[in-house]
């Protein structure tokens, strides 16, 4: 499968360390404006940063293509820093994102200085969306529907607040009266499973941390053991308030984590 063109918005600094950042499922890069903004700017003395805002394929104003698959995705990634040349990477993955982060890392680790997962393991996960892709599939968008009817309709099948305002983010005006999603809307739901799917058994060396919710099932205690045997220079951290989306619920947590944090084989070479 060919790569395509990915979509982003650099901020900070080019030539400092390179952070490169991948949304989740039915997201976009603007979900990750706010932390993005702050890690590109100087801030108690650390360096402002490299910072890349990345559209993942189907998702934001990335290309809709005819396949989701994470090595598609990773490729995708791979694609857009070799041609920027960027190396020594902090790359960090929300949800589906941290799966194409954990796959960039088992095929090109050599690019990489450390990788961030929040909230996601490599394992396979449950398909809990097919609500979602459901609602977003049969909201009317003819001409003349408001955003206040689509909200409507998605808030009869999909009962979080949140999570119907974070689906919202992806509705613009196409034309004049005309709303339009943003994501890929039938090739999510034809390639759901592919995003659901495990990222495969290969080991990993990178330093990695992982980023928990406390109130999330997406990396459970029993899932650590495994977690650490595949991603062997790991730790696993818990934000015990935070849900799936811990970069919205503990933002000055996780901008810390992507600034300061390194492995233990790194820690202990100086």
């Amino acid at each position: 499968m060919s790569t395509v063109d990915l979509h982003y918005r650099r901020l900070g600094v080019p030539g400092a360390t390179p952070v490169v950042i991948l949304h989740g499922l039915f997201g976009t890069s603007d979900n990750w404006g706010s932390i993005g903004k702050e890690l590109s700017e100087p801030n108690n003395g650390a360096a402002p940063l490299d910072v890349l805002l990345v559209d993942l394929r189907d998702h934001g104003r990335s290309p809709h293509t005819e396949g989701t698959s994470y090595p598609a995705m990773a490729a995708d990634v791979h694609a857009l820093v070799a041609g920027l040349g960027l190396k020594d990477i902090v790359l960090v993955g929300h949800s589906m994102g941290g799966k194409t982060a954990m796959l960039f890392a088992q095929r090109w680790p050599e690019l990489l200085k450390h990788l961030v997962v929040i909230d996601i393991s490599p394992k396979e996960h449950a398909n809990n969306h097919a609500h979602i892709i459901e609602a977003l599939r049969t909201a009317d968008l003819s001409p003349g529907r408001t955003r206040k009817d689509v909200e409507a309709h998605i808030a009869q099948r999909v009962k979080e607040p949140g999570v119907v305002q974070f689906l919202l983010k992806n509705l613009y005006w196409k034309d004049e009266g005309q709303l339009n999603w943003r994501m890929n809307v039938e090739g999510l739901r034809r390639d759901l499973y592919a995003i659901l799917a495990s990222i495969g058994p290969e080991t990993v060396r990178v330093p990695t941390l992982f980023v928990r919710g406390g109130q999330s099932d997406y990396i459970l205690r029993e899932d650590i053991p495994a977690i650490k045997e595949q991603f062997v220079n790991s730790r696993v951290e818990t934000v015990p308030f935070a849900g799936h989306w811990v970069h919205a619920q503990a933002p000055d947590e996780v901008v810390a984590w992507i600034r300061k944090w390194r492995g233990e084989e790194e820690r202990n070479e100086e």
